[in-house]
């Protein structure tokens, strides 16, 4: 038997709320009406508040509501990413068990048995080859910083250069960044090789009375063999510093001269920048600004070169002895190729960089510099590349990145970088080439990343500042 009754909380405030309820009474009934009673309460508390009521959880929410919806499908791909990637490390497991081979990096410790031409420190075939990895490293370093700086030269004067009113100029810097940006880069490192190989004299041209060439102010040759330079020595230096002397890298020394020599040129351009900021301030103070180009000359070349005699530096000038030159830097082709067909190549590409970024700048900018009396060149100098910095640096970055990652292409021309010490002669003795390969991959990513901070540092300086 069942009755309805009415809820005895609304009966004064309009119709009745019916509710169904047991016949039956007793303590169970009595439990049943009161939990009707709360749900009741807190669903009229939620109605006051303005709140919708809230809904139970429901797996299927997980795709069709907004809230969740996000996060499934995150959640979902980063579970089939580990998968697919203990799957890579499985099969790769299974498949190195299989040709009786583990992995390891313990072949970095074993001897490397062969040489490399360009060493910037000591090396000899029968160090490591953790030693030798060391010395392409080395020489992928100097070869970006050097293609790095000979391409942001070209691409500057090549960019301003384009935009110059004397239509030879211009038409020739256009057929520069046309042809060297349209050609592989692979093409012209080859064709530079090519030519200091095949057209470059030997050092026997430049022997006796008659010679058919002549070293440059006497002091540069540029043979077939690379070009000799004049090295700097000094009589009165301040040693080396024994870094570290492991098996796997050997004896790393630290030059205190140059330490020396580069602390007190930094400390130089620090002091230069502040007495420019002090400038600025009596200019912005009294309309006048003074002349700071005598204390920058003072500050920026008397410190160096008073530490520089004191430390007795003198130069050792290539001498050509027997069937070679002897003395001086010896820059090889390969060097040589790399370095002017990357430098170069890149600088097409940055020539277009710095020519958007001066265009990008009103040229009201222009006309109120001309207005004030500025020459053209103080103009480009001090009014319009400052601000079109903020433009030219990001993609500037790319180039160098470019360039770094591209100078693996030393293999071509015999140049020993990370790729060919490394990435090459290594892997092919030792059979360790998924090691080699991921162990490159690491140095390269790391190099490219440093490069990348150290640019978006200079991009936050030169960025413009809203007041």
């Amino acid at each position: 038997m069942r009755e309805t009754l009415a809820h005895p909380d609304t009966a004064g405030d309009g119709p009745p709320e019916f509710c169904t309820t047991s016949a039956k009474s007793g303590p169970e009934g009595i439990g049943h009406k009161k939990h009707r009673r709360a749900r009741r309460e807190t669903s009229m508390a939620a109605s006051d508040s303005g709140a919708p009521p809230r809904d139970s959880f429901r797996i299927g929410m997980l795709l069709y509501d907004t809230r969740y919806r996000s996060y499934t499908i995150q959640i979902f791909v980063l579970m089939c990413l580990m998968l697919g990637a203990a799957w890579l490390v499985d099969n790769t497991v299974k498949n190195l068990s299989a040709l009786g081979k583990d992995f390891n990096f313990r072949y970095l410790w074993t001897t490397a048995g062969y040489d490399i031409n360009q060493r910037p420190i000591e090396y000899n075939s029968q160090m490591t080859h953790g030693r030798a990895a060391l010395i392409g490293f080395l020489n992928t370093l100097i070869l970006a910083l050097c293609g790095c700086a000979l391409a942001t030269f070209l691409g500057v004067v090549a960019g301003v250069l384009r935009l110059s009113n004397n239509w030879i100029v211009a038409r020739l810097m256009t057929v520069y960044v046309e042809v060297f940006r349209n050609i592989p880069t692979l093409l012209w490192v080859l064709i530079f090789g090519a030519i200091m190989t095949e057209a470059m004299p030997p050092p026997s041209a430049f022997r006796g009375d008659d010679a058919t060439a002549t070293m440059i102010l006497d002091a540069v040759a540029v043979t077939n063999r690379g070009v000799y330079i004049p090295e700097p020595l000094f009589s009165r230096g301040l040693g080396y510093w024994l870094i570290s002397d492991t098996v796997i890298f050997g004896p790393i020394y630290l030059s205190l001269t140059a330490l020396a020599i580069i602390a007190v040129v930094v400390a130089s351009v620090f002091a230069n920048r502040a007495v420019i900021r002090h400038a600025t301030r009596v200019q912005n103070a009294t309309g006048v600004r003074p002349k700071t180009w005598w204390k920058s000359i003072l500050i920026l070349l008397v410190p160096v070169s008073l530490l520089l005699a004191a430390m007795g530096l003198h130069w050792g000038y290539p001498e050509l002895r027997g069937f070679n030159f002897q003395g001086g830097i010896h820059l090889r082709n390969s060097f040589m190729a790399m370095w002017l067909g990357l430098g170069i190549y890149t600088g097409a590409f940055i020539a277009e960089i710095v020519r958007g970024g001066i265009l990008a700048i009103h040229k009201g900018q222009t006309e109120a510099a001309f207005a004030l009396g500025l020459q053209p060149g103080k103009t480009m100098r001090l009014v319009i590349l400052p601000q079109a910095l903020r433009v030219i640096v990001p993609p500037l970055i790319s180039q160098y990145l470019n360039l770094t990652k591209n100078t693996s292409l030393g293999l071509a021309v015999g140049y020993m970088d990370l790729r060919s010490t490394l990435g090459g002669i290594s892997i092919n003795q030792t059979g360790r080439e998924l090691e080699g390969m991921m162990l490159m991959m690491l140095i390269y990513l790391l190099i490219s990343l440093t490069i990348s901070s150290l640019m978006n540092v200079y991009n936050k300086r030169v960025k413009l500042k809203e007041r």
